[in-house]
């Protein structure tokens, strides 16, 4: 099996040769091609490149085109931060929707338009180009929280829920139907998973959960699965009294972060949930020692069982040792 069909094995329940090894790398893809990560997050031909030579080295099943959460933003209109060498940053005093009254006339923008969205569009393409049908190749989307959140400002998002949530409703219609023409443009583009980053939800209560943004969420979800394409949901953060939820949203894969345990991610989800992660990037990938890595990654796939994906529980970050990630490698090219 190639990379792509790994992966596509054990996503529509056959079995495949190893497992596969899909963790989320950004600074550290850039750090691998030695460019600063303005380039990465602006320009998708050094964001590929970092991706195929991080893939190259470490034997990644998947390309990604994620590099951070202020594309959909930037479109919109919002004002964002750029930096020399770390990601773009929403201005939350200057959030775009400080005026609720402005969703009324905020305007649908184009995926095609010219803007920071089509330029990871055209990530999809050159990544088709490059290695379609050898490895997945996954695009990226903002969950309906997540970027409400950016719009709003995530303070006022979260007072929005008891103030005003009517409001909120609204917003989040607004933002689930762009993070879903986006995820169309990239799909059309080449990519065959769409990765959905709502980290912004862990942040929020069960009962605000289910009322508000799990709706929201498995409609992107159903959207997406209707192009057709796979899904990832990735929040980062402590989601252990959502997990039955998240379960139930039908994603193919659930990225689980180190804060929750994985044994109680898989009873939460159920038997035949793919679940990936979920190693400590910091204090175990990081600052571990191989030897820890291994003992660490046998203890996520032994509670996660054989439905189960390689990775960390978040980004790899971008000063862990090589030889951390190698062990990674090692792992899945050796168990089933």
């Amino acid at each position: 099996m190639n990379s792509r069909e790994r992966v596509l094995a054990l996503l529509e329940g056959r079995k495949p040769d190893r497992l596969p090894l899909m963790p989320i790398t950004m600074m550290f893809a850039a750090d691998r091609i030695g460019h600063k990560y303005h380039d990465y997050a602006t320009d998708h031909h050094v964001l590929v490149e970092g991706q195929l030579k991080t893939a190259e080295e470490f034997d990644f099943d998947f390309v990604s085109c994620i590099s951070d959460p202020a594309r959909e933003t930037t479109d919109c209109g919002a004002a964002i931060q750029f930096f020399p060498d770390q990601p773009p940053a929403m201005i939350e005093e200057q959030a775009l929707l400080l005026d609720k009254s402005r969703l009324d006339t905020l305007q649908m923008p184009d995926p095609l338009g010219g803007g920071r969205m089509t330029d990871r569009v055209r990530a999809a393409a050159l990544f088709k180009e490059r290695v379609g049908g050898q490895k997945l190749i996954e695009g990226w989307v903002e969950g309906p929280c997540a970027l409400a959140a950016d719009l709003r400002g995530i303070n006022n998002l979260m007072l929005d829920f008891y103030d005003d949530p009517d409001f909120v409703r609204r917003l989040f219609t607004f933002v689930t139907t762009l993070a879903a023409q986006f995820a169309q443009a990239q799909i059309k583009a080449g990519v065959e998973l769409i990765g959905i980053g709502d980290a912004a939800a862990s942040l929020v209560g069960p009962n605000i959960y289910r009322e508000f943004v799990w709706p929201f969420e498995k409609q992107l979800v159903d959207s997406i699965h209707a192009l057709p394409a796979y899904t990832r949901l990735h929040i980062c953060g402590n989601t252990t009294a959502i997990m039955a939820d998240i379960g139930r949203l039908g994603c193919h894969i659930v990225d689980v972060d180190f804060l929750v345990a994985m044994d109680h991610a898989r009873q939460q989800t159920g038997p035949q949930q793919v679940l990936l992660g979920n190693l400590d990037p910091v204090r175990v990938l990081r600052n571990g020692t191989p030897d820890g890595i291994r003992v660490a990654l046998a203890a996520c796939h032994r509670a996660a069982g054989a439905r189960y994906i390689v990775g960390a529980g978040c980004e790899v970050t971008r000063d862990t040792p090589l030889q951390n990630v190698h062990v990674l490698r090692e792992y899945a090219q050796t168990h089933r």
